[in-house]
């Protein structure tokens, strides 16, 4: 990635109607590589995002996007996948693509060429005729990305741009974003289905009730948080994991399951009680989610608090305390 931000925001402030939805984020999207800025739904990030790509105006502190300090001037190098589709429902879908190839700035003879090949790659080479209308939402979602990155933009975000495929296209979904990744492009993936990205992202920002909790590189952000969970495939009764001296939560998917240890606990002393429980057949240590992450920094009240990870990798607060509750 590269060391100069694709994106920047300086205590940005974004209210309606007196409520805060944005609370003086101190936002930085490295350049290259893929970005998460993850959380609940509700939480801010469709704001931050419109408010960055300058959809909304904000109402205090500022943005910096690819080097500018005004988004629209710099509107034909960013693509961007809304949450709600922008698809006009009664126009064909080359037809769409390719008019929108136009808007940010390609020739109608290139962006006709392009509308056509990027319909076969989301596999619908078939449809260029069809209406919009006419397509299953999976498939309208394909064309959306279609439309963000068709102009091949420096900064491409994308908000929940799994929404609505299932899992052959969501695959599909994933390659074409990390080729975007391959070719230079900046990345931002916007998501409360944090299982569903946490695997492609470098780096993450947290945010909850419209503040930042957490922002820094992935892979560091991990090791501050140590290996606190036990991954087990068994055969028994379910119950039996329950009430484990040392695990705090269980995630039982049937004949595997996810144990979340506590701070203190004796990883061998709970695969022990396991052992009298449950038939065994395996596990092994994992590093936190980044969904495990989220919860345990918000349970700590980190909702009010501003966490950050430094270039040497301490997890601290803002204030420059480091912050001894959530690291192991």
């Amino acid at each position: 990635m590269s060391n100069h931000p694709a994106l920047r925001t300086d205590k940005l402030l974004k209210e309606f109607d007196g409520v805060v939805a944005v609370n003086s984020l101190d936002l930085e999207v490295p350049g290259g590589g893929v970005f998460g800025l993850l959380g609940p739904n509700g939480s801010g990030k469709t704001t931050t995002i419109r408010t960055c790509l300058g959809i909304y105006s904000p109402d205090g502190g500022s943005v910096g996007i690819l080097g500018s300090g005004d988004p629209l001037a710099v509107r034909d190098r960013v693509g961007y996948l809304p949450e709600e589709r922008g698809l006009y429902p009664k126009m064909q879908v080359r037809e769409q693509l390719a008019f929108l190839g136009t808007v940010r700035g390609l020739s109608a003879a290139v962006a006709g060429k392009k509308a056509g090949q990027w319909l076969e790659r989301v596999g619908l080479g078939d449809r260029g005729k069809s209406l919009t209308n006419d397509l299953s939402k999976g498939m309208q979602q394909k064309v959306q990305f279609a439309a963000a990155v068709i102009h091949e933009p420096d900064l491409v975000v994308l908000d929940e741009p799994f929404s609505g495929l299932d899992s052959v296209n969501m695959r599909l979904l994933k390659d074409l974003i990390l080729e975007q990744r391959d070719r230079g492009c900046t990345v931002i993936l916007s998501s409360h289905r944090m299982e569903q990205v946490e695997a492609m992202c470098d780096a993450i920002g947290l945010i909850h009730q419209g503040n930042l909790v957490l922002l820094g590189n992935l892979a560091e952000i991990r090791s501050r948080y140590g290996t606190n969970t036990l991954a087990i495939g068994y055969d028994g009764d379910a119950e039996a994991l329950q009430g484990i001296p040392g695990v705090s939560q269980v995630t039982d998917s049937g004949r595997s399951a996810r144990l979340r240890m506590d701070g203190s606990a004796d990883p061998q002393a709970i695969v022990r009680a396991l052992l009298d429980r449950v038939q065994l057949r395996s596990f092994a240590s994992e590093e936190p989610s980044v969904e495990d992450i989220f919860l345990e920094s918000v349970g700590h009240g980190a909702g009010d608090a501003r966490l950050r990870i430094t270039e040497e990798g301490e997890l601290v607060h803002e204030h420059g305390e480091r912050s001894s509750e959530i690291t192991t």
